[in-house]
């Protein structure tokens, strides 16, 4: 992965947020901003698989489960990345109605819904420091 290095010296990610819920995604931004990341916002599968064919590397993708396409959205955005980008880590946001279906993406990070800047910061900073 590449950072680019800001003056005090902490590495800056690319954070790709797949979000249908606008209040969620404003949360995302924020947080993710707020630790020093660009981001880059999809609200639906497509778009979500376009920016990824973007020739600059994405470091992390937080995509919900549930997208506007169908049920399993978010998990076939993060499958398909992982097939494009195999080091690419991965976050997916669930309910617990969904993480009781016991789907996961494998090696990734889900994140219970609904949860709170503090919970998605911590996630983000242990995601990037691996």
């Amino acid at each position: 992965m590449r950072y680019s290095r800001d003056f005090w010296g902490s590495a800056m990610a690319r954070v790709l947020l797949v979000e249908d819920e606008i209040s969620l995604l404003l949360l995302a931004e924020s947080v993710v901003q707020g630790l020093g990341h660009s981001t880059f916002s999809a609200s639906n599968r497509g778009q979500a698989l376009a920016l990824l064919d973007d020739p600059d590397e994405i470091d992390l993708l937080f995509t919900d489960v549930r997208l506007p396409e169908s049920d399993l959205g978010g998990f076939e955005v993060a499958q398909q990345a992982r097939m494009r980008k195999p080091k690419l880590k991965v976050m997916t946001g669930y309910t617990i109605i969904e993480g009781m279906k016991g789907m996961y993406v494998d090696g990734g990070t889900m994140l219970l819904k609904p949860y709170t800047a503090p919970e998605l910061a911590r996630a983000v900073k242990h995601l990037l420091s691996q």
